[in-house]
This record gives C-alpha cells, structure tokens and sequence, in this order.
C-alpha cells in the first residue's frame, strides 16, 4: 500500500488516486521510460531516460559525464514522472471532453552501484523467471545470446539505484461526464481508446537471414502486433 504524504498528496481530481503497490508497478514495467525533473543552477531540466524495475527498486543508467547522471550520483532530490495515455474521451460538450490515463509520480534520491559484477547482473541477466532485468524484460532469452558488456563497457557506465519509497499513482479511466442538460445533444459520445502496438520486427539490415526472428510476444500480451 502507498504511503500518502505531503509530495505525493493527490489534491485535485483525489477520486483517480490510487494506493495499490501493484498498480505502480505495472505502470512503471509498461513505460519503461521517465522523466526526471532535476534543479541545477537554479534552472530546471526534465530529461526522459530508460528505467526499469527490479522488485522495490529502480534502475537508471547512461555515461558517467552525463549532467543527469553526474547529479543524480551527488545525491540530489529528484522527481520521476511516468505516464500512459490509454484514450479519449469524447463528450458531447466540449468541455467535458477528457482522456484515460495511468500516471505516477516517485520522489527519492539515487544511490550508485559501483560494483561491474553487479552492474552486469542488473543490465543484462535473467536471475531467475520472476525477475525481468533490462534486455529481458523487452526481449526475454536474448542476455543468453548476445555478447556481454566487458570491463571497459561497464566501468564507463554509471549504475544508479533508487527504492520506491514514496510515490504516488493516479488513473483515469471514466466514461463520459456530460450534464443533464447536454444529453441530448445528437452527437456521438464515448471512448476513442489508445493501444500501444509492439512489432512487427524489422530485420537489420546486415541480418543474417538465416537466423529465424525471435518470439517476444510472452512479456507484451495484448500489446503484441498479431498480423490479420
């Protein structure tokens, strides 16, 4: 269950929050991207990044003189914002137009993993079914076959972890909220839903033809292109 506090207080809109733990997962493990707002020199930056989710814990990694990572490792509060739009919602007045969305925001502070062990473990292995790390949770059995990061790949890339320990979560996935006085106006009202659609994949153009494309349909569910 989500702590509520003084950060993640949901003040407008407080029937869309949202307190299940799994639901925060689920957003995170769906977007797999961020966008994390820091302050350096009394100037804002929001940069999006790749993250991915190992139990309570998220990753994030890049070049170790990257202006993000480099403020990231110093310790610096910082803000994460995940968001996916699922639709519209078309109304029959135009101001109660809307959209269907799952959002989180997560506060904290990134510690870095210095370990290259740990750091290959984390970007590139499966440990076991249960966990999805990096390369496996977008293409799962693909860490057996390609080549590992060596010594100076890992060494010139920062690692850094942060526990999900305040965040909040907020859905929106309501019908249409016309008043009384707009029902009967002819027009069509309802929900234009928004899908995600992963693949078909699209071959290198250096590709060995006589290696067969891999399966990846197992972590995308619905989300997975099925051609008619």
């Amino acid at each position: 269950m989500l702590s509520n506090t003084k950060r993640t207080e949901i003040k407008k809109s407080q029937k869309k929050a949202v307190f299940d733990t799994a639901k925060l997962y689920q957003i995170i493990d769906e977007s797999l991207n961020a966008h994390i707002a820091i302050n350096q020199d009394n100037q804002p930056f929001v940069i999006p990044m790749l993250v991915w989710r190992v139990d309570n814990n998220i990753y994030v990694h890049g070049a170790k003189n990257s202006r993000l990572m480099r403020a990231l490792k110093q310790g610096q509060s910082c803000c994460l914002t995940f968001t996916l739009f699922d639709g519209w919602v078309l109304a029959r007045s135009a101001f109660h137009h809307s959209a269907h969305y799952r959002s989180a925001m997560v506060f904290g502070q990134f510690e870095t993993i210095e370990s290259n062990a740990q750091k290959n473990q984390l970007l590139n292995q499966l440990l076991n079914q249960l966990l999805n790390h990096f390369i496996e949770q977008i293409a799962p059995g693909r860490s057996e076959l390609v080549r590992q990061g060596d010594e100076k790949e890992l060494t010139a890339t920062e690692l850094l972890a942060m526990p999900l320990t305040e965040a909040s979560v907020k859905i929106s996935n309501n019908g249409v909220g016309d008043e009384a006085k707009d029902k009967d106006v002819p027009v069509w009202a309802g929900v234009l839903p928004y899908r995600t659609v992963v693949g078909p994949l699209i071959d290198d153009v250096e590709h060995d033809t006589s290696i067969p494309q891999p399966d990846y349909s197992s972590v995308y569910g619905e989300r997975w292109y099925i051609p008619k």
